[in-house]
């Protein structure tokens, strides 16, 4: 009697290298997981994608590695979209398109995996900004920690806009659309098991709403930056460089929340260092901060916007801190990485 070759199976709620290999896997988990998230393609699937005409391109992209995948407020989905449609947003642009990239590690559950997804297409659909193409690969186990995803955004510049860190200019108001710290605070705390996860919840979102809201200041709008990695610290930090401007930032200004401060005491970090996903700054000139900071509370993303203070000639490239007991310290640039893996 001859032997026979067992029918191939798979594990049905698990990765497998397979579904990275271009074959029936690969087309099973883009027909019945990622197409139905994502949204099909107007057409048949290619290897690219056209796009329609956008004027004045912008183009950004940024890989997201976070570990938890999933923490209060938000996924490792809905914060790929978050980040790059703001990053299109801080240069002034409405997001046009974008491509996405998943890596899978071999064995990541296909309900998280689908989970992921659903968040991720919910939030370019709450965008308004389709996901034209993409790519999966599947690596082995240990290859990679469960899911990264890439995405790459195009934007269509608005012609009225054109902020650049380099724009800053001497007795600009600095303004920041809401609190800080609570996207690295509620990561950290969800991976640590720090008990904070009630109290903090990440800021992640959408803000390129908020950037249209301020067209009508066109170039008075001269700064915007999204306090990400390295925080407020670091952006600051970075403007003050391109622009040649020293800043001065009142700590009785900064809206830290309570829990981020009581989160930020207990393991030592400076709340001006930690990450945020849902928050800007801005600069423009002093005459013109009231109206900006009306039209930024006049939507949700900038409800909370607040003035934290300006910037100066006198000390180029420095920020300084003007500290509740009326002394000075200057807020350096982090070094290394507080808070590995938060975005």
């Amino acid at each position: 009697m001859m032997n026979q070759c067992p029918t191939p199976r798979h594990e049905d709620e698990r990765v497998l290298l397979g579904h990275g290999a271009g074959g029936r896997l690969t087309a099973e988990l883009l027909d019945t997981l990622l197409l139905p998230a994502l949204g099909p393609p107007p057409g048949p699937l290619e290897d690219a994608a056209t796009l329609p005409p956008v004027g004045l391109p912008v183009l950004s992209t940024d890989s997201f590695v976070v570990s938890p995948l999933f923490f209060p407020g938000g996924d490792i989905g809905s914060l790929a979209v978050h980040g790059t449609v703001n990053d299109l947003a801080m240069r002034g642009a409405a997001p046009a398109a974008l491509a996405v990239s998943l890596i899978i590690e071999e064995g990541l559950p296909l309900a998280e995996l689908r989970s992921v997804v659903e968040s991720l297409g919910k939030a370019a659909a709450d965008a308004e900004v389709p996901v034209v193409t993409g790519d999966t690969k599947v690596v082995g186990r240990g290859a990679a920690d469960r899911l990264f995803i890439t995405t790459t955004g195009i934007g269509r510049r608005i012609p009225a806009l054109h902020p650049s860190a380099a724009r800053a200019r001497p007795h600009d108001a600095i303004l920041l659309s809401g609190p800080i710290g609570l996207h690295g605070t509620a990561v950290l705390s969800t991976r640590e098991g720090l008990g904070f996860e009630a109290d903090i919840t990440s800021d992640s979102r959408p803000l390129h709403r908020l950037v249209a809201a301020l067209t009508r200041f066109a170039d008075d709008l001269h700064t915007l930056r999204d306090p990400t990695r390295g925080g407020l610290a670091a952006a600051l930090n970075e403007i003050a460089e391109a622009s040649g401007t020293g800043a001065e930032v009142d700590e009785a200004a900064l809206p830290v929340p309570g829990p981020v401060t009581a989160a930020c005491d207990l393991l030592g970090l400076d709340p001006l260092h930690v990450a945020n996903e849902g928050c800007l700054v801005a600069y423009v000139p002093e005459a013109q901060a009231g109206d900006v900071l009306d039209s930024m509370r006049g939507v949700p993303e900038g409800e909370s916007a607040v003035r934290i203070g300006r910037t100066t000639a006198a000390h180029p490239g420095r920020v300084e801190l003007r500290t509740r007991v009326g002394s000075h310290r200057v807020i350096d640039m982090p070094l290394g990485e507080q808070l590995p893996r938060i975005c």
